[in-house]
């Protein structure tokens, strides 16, 4: 369970939400999993919404409204800086991501958005939507690029990443486009910004072949796993869950190169997607 945190409720709408929240529950003398049954929730997502870390829904508010006698406070408010750039599915995990002290990830099929470059990112936007006018692509990817300002602290959060070879092998937006990417992520390796571990084609079958994983961790509230799939995704907050997908990403960082042998294969794929392009 999350415990108690102090929020400044004029900080932000989830902030005043997460500081009524609690002072509610409390008036009431309920604990976080006691509320969490009555509104059937966990109890580990009720300390989320108390400490500021989850976006409140229209659903939980009404019912929150009714077991606290609220008044209707709850509904009022969930919806206060609710618009977002991002698709409805990725709201929460963009702004988890920025408060998160640690991000750890595993993906199969892609270079994951917090290490991409714009030109790889508008090629991967391009590509799952040829249709959109050009004008959504660039602010889908200015998006996109936003999200990677939280790489500008030297050391917060921690991000350990593991790239499966085989999107490092794929040529998303040519040649040029990939060189420059893998060099970026490179630079970050080398800078000591990101732990980069390149699973390889040669490890055979493993414990990630079910899909994409990211795991976030927090100051204030208990850990999160996020699984995401075609246009949709989904936050796991149930311990026993989390626990499980941690031991997956644990098995994945086994399997999987280590840092030295990771940067000279992506150095390796830069420079041979670079003289390909330029022979």
């Amino acid at each position: 369970m999350a415990g108690p945190k102090d929020l400044d409720p004029s900080s932000s709408p989830r902030a005043l939400l997460g500081a009524e929240l609690r002072h509610a529950r409390e008036r009431k003398g309920l604990s976080q999993a006691e509320l969490g049954q009555l509104v059937f929730v966990s109890g580990s997502f009720i300390g989320q919404l108390e400490a500021g870390t989850r976006r409140m829904q229209p659903e939980v508010a009404r019912m929150l409204d009714e077991v606290l006698a609220a008044g209707g406070f709850f509904t009022r408010h969930c919806g206060v800086g609710a618009t977002s750039k991002y698709p409805a599915f990725f709201v929460d995990v963009a702004e988890l991501e920025a408060e998160a002290t640690a991000i750890r990830q595993y993906t199969p099929l892609l270079v994951p958005g917090l290490l991409q470059t714009p030109a790889y990112a508008w090629a991967v936007n391009r590509a799952y939507d040829p249709t959109t006018p050009a004008e959504t692509i660039k602010e889908w990817t200015q998006g996109r690029m936003d999200r990677t300002r939280l790489l500008d602290h030297p050391t917060k959060p921690l991000l350990w990443m593991v790239l499966d070879e085989a999107a490092l092998r794929r040529a998303a937006g040519g040649r040029g486009v990939m060189a420059e990417a893998l060099r970026h992520i490179a630079d970050l390796s080398r800078r000591n910004r990101a732990i980069v571990q390149v699973l390889p084609l040669s490890a055979g079958a493993h414990a990630g072949m079910a899909g994409a994983l990211k795991l976030m961790e927090f100051e204030d509230a208990p850990p999160l796993a996020y699984l995401e799939a075609v246009r949709s995704g989904r936050l796991e907050d149930d311990p026993a869950t989390v626990t499980q997908l941690r031991f997956v990403f644990d098995l994945l960082v086994a399997s999987a190169l280590s840092q030295e042998k990771s940067l000279a294969l992506i150095e390796a794929l830069a420079e041979d997607y670079t003289h390909e392009q330029n022979p």
